[in-house]
C-alpha cells in the first residue's frame, strides 16, 4: 500500500494530478474507471454518505480512517484523504496520522482550522494560531518518520483573513516540513492567480462546483504551477441530482421506466463492483 504514495509522488513530478472527489468507495471505483490519476476522498462528500449530515466535524477520526481503508480496498490508484484538524491535541495528531498511513492512503491533508470546525467554502471559519499550526505539522512529519505517505498542510484563512494571510501561511506551512500546501475555500479565479503566483512548491487547488473557478481548465492549472487539483463535489452533486430525479419519477409515474436511459444495467454495474471475481470463486471451491 506504501506503494501508492511512490505513485503520487512520481505522478506529481511529471505534471498536475486531477482527483475527483469520492464520498465512497463505489464513486471512488468510478472515478478509477475513467482514468484518473487519483482519487479525493472529501470529508464533505463522507459526511454526506456515512451520515446524511453537514461537514462540520461530526465524523469521528475513527469514522474516517475507516472509511479511507475501505476507499483504499476497493481501488488500485492513490487515495488522498481529508484529515481535518487531526482530531484533537497533539497525541491525536499523531495518532491521526499513523491511522491514515496504516490505512494505505497516499496522502492527508491537515488544516488549521479551530474545532470544531466546518466546510471550508461556508462563512464563519476560524482558523488557530499560524505558529501553533506549524509546530502541529512538525509533529505530524516527525511521526510520519519514513512512511512515504504525503502530508499536505491546508489553510482555511483565505475566507476569515484574506488571501495575504493565506499565502502567508501556506509558506509557513511549507517551511514546517510539508510536501504541499492547499490553500483552501477559493471561490475566484483571481484568488487562485494570486496564490499561483505567491507560493512556490508543490501546491493544491481544490475547483468547487457553484463558482467561477469551474472555468479554469486542468491545463490551464497545471500551467499556473499546481501539482494537484481536487474536484471534491462534482460526483456527488451530480449523483444527488440524478436519484432525486429518478425517485420523482417513480413517484409521478408510478413505475421507473421513463428513467431507463439514466440507469447502468445490472450488468454494468456488476462489473464495476468486482461480482466475478466471487463469481469464480463460487465456481472454482463451492
Amino acid at each position: 500500500m506504501a506503494d501508492q504514495a511512490n505513485i503520487l509522488r512520481q505522478a506529481i513530478s511529471q505534471g498536475l494530478v486531477q482527483a475527483p472527489g469520492a464520498a465512497d468507495p463505489l464513486t471512488a471505483r468510478l472515478v478509477q474507471r475513467a482514468g484518473f490519476g487519483a482519487i479525493y476522498m472529501t470529508g464533505f462528500g463522507a459526511t454526506a454518505a456515512r451520515l446524511g449530515m453537514p461537514d462540520i466535524g461530526l465524523m469521528s477520526q475513527t469514522e474516517m480512517t475507516d472509511h479511507a481503508r475501505n476507499m483504499v480496498r476497493a481501488t488500485s490508484i492513490p487515495v488522498i484523504a481529508d484529515a481535518d484538524t487531526g482530531y484533537g491535541g497533539l497525541a491525536n495528531l499523531a495518532r491521526t496520522v499513523e491511522e491514515y498511513a496504516g490505512s494505505g492512503v497516499a496522502a492527508i491533508h491537515l488544516e488549521d482550522q479551530q474545532m470544531p470546525k466546518r466546510c471550508g467554502q461556508r462563512s464563519g471559519v476560524r482558523v488557530i494560531d499560524a505558529e501553533e499550526n506549524a509546530r502541529r505539522l512538525q509533529a505530524a512529519v516527525k511521526t510520519r518518520g519514513a512512511h512515504p505517505m504525503l502530508l499536505i498542510a491546508r489553510t482555511d484563512a483565505l475566507p476569515a483573513l484574506g488571501v495575504d494571510e493565506a499565502i502567508a501561511r501556506a509558506n509557513r506551512y511549507r517551511d514546517a516540513g510539508a510536501d504541499l500546501v492547499f490553500v483552501d475555500g477559493i471561490k475566484k479565479i483571481a484568488e487562485v492567480e494570486a496564490v499561483a503566483r505567491a507560493v512556490p512548491g508543490p501546491k493544491v487547488v481544490s475547483i468547487v462546483d457553484g463558482n467561477e473557478t469551474v472555468a479554469l481548465k486542468a491545463s490551464d492549472l497545471q500551467e499556473m504551477g499546481f501539482a494537484v487539483a481536487f474536484y471534491a463535489l462534482s460526483a456527488l452533486f451530480t449523483a444527488v441530482r440524478a436519484m432525486a430525479q429518478t425517485l420523482e419519477a417513480l413517484k409521478a409515474d408510478g413505475t421507473p421506466a421513463g428513467r431507463a436511459d439514466a440507469m447502468c444495467s445490472y450488468v454494468e454495474f456488476a462489473d464495476l463492483i468486482d461480482l466475478a471475481r466471487f463469481d469464480a470463486l463460487d465456481h472454482d471451491f463451492g
